[in-house]
């Protein structure tokens, strides 16, 4: 495992990708401490819960939908919610406005 620091990024950006490309982690550090771990893609990462954890990341980022989200984890809908649960994280992201039309709306 190569250990850079952020500055190296810069300038030794073609060897981190080597190293992925050639399965190696590789530590990224700022000022002396770790930051973050660099993991190429594997099949066995995926299969081992990168998926679920991208798919919750970006779910609670919004950056994709709950349906989008249980589809990149590889799970079913309710598998994926009770994960959310498990974490907890609400399926449901509504605000104060949405919620009182749903209600309203839903009493109809």
């Amino acid at each position: 495992m190569d250990t850079f620091t952020v500055r190296d990024l810069r300038e030794r950006t073609g060897t981190l990708i080597h190293d992925a490309e050639e399965g190696k982690l590789s530590l990224i550090t700022k000022h002396g401490r770790p930051v973050f771990l660099a993991v190429p893609f594997t099949p066995e990462l995926l299969d081992f819960g990168l998926r679920t954890a991208l798919a919750i990341k970006l779910f609670k980022d919004e950056t994709i939908t709950l349906e989008k989200a249980a589809k990149v984890s590889g799970l079913n809908m309710e598998s994926f919610i009770e994960k959310l649960g498990q974490l907890g994280i609400s399926a449901v992201n509504y605000s104060v406005s949405e919620l009182e039309q749903e209600l309203k709306d839903f009493g109809q």
